[in-house]
């Protein structure tokens, strides 16, 4: 039986071509398209994964663009989707009871032989479908997914990261990482970076940096740098030592475990970076996004 997971955010953190006129109907896909266009990366068959934020596509859509303009869709079948749990406490790694996933240009079926796999590993938790529709971080990927994979027979399999322990982004990353061996496989993994402000709970201020904005976006660079050696350890350390609010800091995790126990030499290179703001006092806040293509190393 079918089951739909509806797009849920569509009308507010993106625009949903269905609650719109016909003289606008195109109008997430012309935003889509524009952002892409002028990011201006070549399509590379090589780029077998990326990193991107998942914020309202107002803040977010155009560096996002920088992760999803790299994709060449010819020859991948299948995208394995990562996102964190914002809502919802789980220590494992959770499956979508749905068959299709919803975008206003375009639905993406889940690939249920994949799902009945994972789930036969009895590690899975599954999601109901309430959670699955309330959670926004693989959400804010598909409309992406679906502009860039349009025309091809792709499926998705989408895996929402819990509050895992170091010992769980191990034992995921090497369950996942023969999939990453396969090349028509895609992994598209949900982060932002740092959430700074009293209302995230989080101001580290390190004053060599000048201003505060410059401040943060030296720790997340310090983080975007041991991403992309990509080592799960040092990214782990790296956490620990300045506690930055990377909100998807578990599906990265789990993602630098599959590249370290998979056969293909792969390599993570971040492409953009913004703030949603520039924070110059103690009251104002921001959230930062950056994007990263994940490509096969030669």
């Amino acid at each position: 039986m079918e089951q739909v997971r509806r797009a849920s955010h569509a009308g507010s953190w993106y625009t949903d071509n269905l609650l719109l006129s016909p003289f606008s109907a195109k109008k997430l896909d012309e935003e889509l398209d524009r952002w892409i266009k002028a990011a201006a990366l070549p399509k590379c068959p090589d780029v077998r994964g990326v990193i991107a934020p998942h914020a309202g596509y107002s803040y977010s859509g155009r560096a996002a663009a920088y992760a999803f303009g790299n994709i060449d869709p010819t020859n991948i079948s299948r995208i394995f989707l990562l996102g964190p749990s914002h809502h919802y406490y789980t220590p494992k790694c959770a499956l979508s009871k749905a068959t299709v996933y919803k975008t206003p240009i375009g639905d993406l079926p889940i690939d249920l032989e994949v799902i009945e796999e994972l789930k036969a590993t009895g590690k899975f938790e599954l999601m109901d479908l309430r959670v699955d529709e309330a959670e926004h971080s693989m959400e804010m990927h598909l409309p992406y997914l679906a502009k860039v994979f349009e025309g091809h027979q792709v499926k998705v399999v989408p895996i929402l990261v819990g509050a895992l322990n170091a010992d769980n982004e191990a034992m995921y990353g090497q369950l996942l990482a023969k999939y990453v061996d396969d090349p028509s496989n895609f992994f598209s993994v949900s982060s932002d970076f740092c959430h700074w402000g009293s209302r995230f709970n989080f101001m580290h201020y390190d004053k060599k940096y000048g201003a505060i904005h410059k401040s943060i976006e030296a720790l997340d660079k310090m983080g975007m740098d041991v991403i992309e050696t990509g080592d799960p350890d040092a990214f782990k350390q790296y956490l620990q030592e300045y506690d930055n609010t990377i909100c998807g800091r578990h599906p990265i995790s789990v993602f630098l475990h599959m590249l370290r126990n998979c056969s293909t030499k792969i390599k993570i290179k971040f492409l953009r970076y913004e703030q949603s703001s520039q924070c110059k006092t103690t009251r104002d806040s921001s959230v930062s996004y950056a994007s990263a293509a994940a490509k096969v190393d030669a």
